[in-house]
């Protein structure tokens, strides 16, 4: 008679294991960038600072189409049937979150390109007169372009929120699966976003606003990351291994130095002086969120691929 002894996770890598390569993570990366982007150029819009030539906002979009069009390609590198990719969109499954990603992706480009035509750049004008004439009718209409900006804030929060779902949903990934993935995805986005535009904004107050607004996602993010490690700690043996993975496992090095000491905690305090007056805004601070965001995919990804469930069967 065989019998079920135990199910658990192997802490080491197997080296059979066939892991993702780099398109997902840049996927889940570029997909989270361009989510924040969106929420912070929508609030832009809301607030009326689309008036105001300085403005990052202005170029985010165009941006973002051109970002999330690279994650997107990262993810089609990616599929084993590439050619059939076009099929997601022939059907809608509710359970599905590719499915539910996929519409909303359907959804995300108009949002950005309606987003675009309020100030659209004169390269684009020169050529197509009539898109000025149409920027001209939508800036005119302060109710559109609240529209337009709100509708973009409510997309890339389900943006957001989906990369981290999309993993979470991989039930036999036990470090996967945690609800609070979307909630760490999405902060991580709004802070990798907020440290991007910090990057190419030409205004210093712009900078300095989201320097701040950067210091409260860092803030948070440190915080959801504390909640998600409490959560697979306090729950089964398998997601207890799961978690060790991070904390002293093969994964730590890179989690503690890259994601948290030098992708939230460093920056945090730089950002925080500056924003205090008491040492000058520096591109560093937001090179290091931007590439610890990035780092944190990747360590996400890889690790959640070495948490699995192995079955230990004996026979009797």
């Amino acid at each position: 008679m065989r019998e079920l002894v135990s199910t658990r996770t192997n802490p080491m890598i197997d080296p059979a294991l066939h892991f993702w390569g780099w398109e997902i993570p840049v996927y889940l990366f570029l997909g989270g960038l361009v989510a924040g982007m969106m929420i912070l150029s929508g609030y832009f819009l809301f607030r009326g600072r689309h008036r105001e030539m300085s403005c990052s906002c202005l170029t985010l979009p165009l941006l973002s189409v051109a970002l999330l069009s690279l994650g997107m390609l990262a993810l089609f590198l990616d599929l084993s049937h590439r050619w059939y990719f076009w099929r997601m969109y022939t059907t809608f499954q509710p359970t599905s979150p590719m499915s539910w990603g996929s519409w909303i992706l359907i959804l995300v480009y108009p949002a950005l390109l309606a987003n675009a035509l309020i100030r659209p750049p004169a390269w684009i004008t020169s050529r197509l007169p009539w898109v000025s004439t149409l920027s001209a009718r939508i800036a005119k209409r302060s109710a559109a372009v609240k529209f337009i900006g709100i509708t973009n804030m409510m997309l890339g929060v389900l943006l957001g929120v989906y990369t981290g779902i999309l993993l979470s949903a991989f039930g036999a990934r036990p470090l996967w699966n945690s609800s609070i993935l979307g909630l760490l995805f999405l902060t991580s986005g709004l802070s990798s976003a907020a440290a991007f535009v910090h990057l190419i904004a030409s205004d210093p107050l712009e900078q300095k606003l989201l320097a701040k607004a950067d210091n409260g996602f860092l803030t948070l993010e440190l915080v959801i990351i504390g909640m998600f490690l409490i959560g697979l700690v306090s729950s089964t043996r398998v997601h207890l291994e799961a978690a060790l993975l991070l904390l002293n496992g093969p994964f730590a090095p890179v989690f503690w130095v890259f994601v948290i000491g030098l992708g939230i905690v460093l920056p945090l305090i730089v950002q925080s002086m500056a924003v205090n007056n008491k040492v000058a805004h520096t591109p560093v601070a937001p090179i290091l969120v931007v590439l610890g965001g990035l780092i944190l995919r990747f360590v996400i990804v890889q690790a959640g691929q070495v948490s699995h469930w192995t079955r230990v069967v004996s026979s009797n």
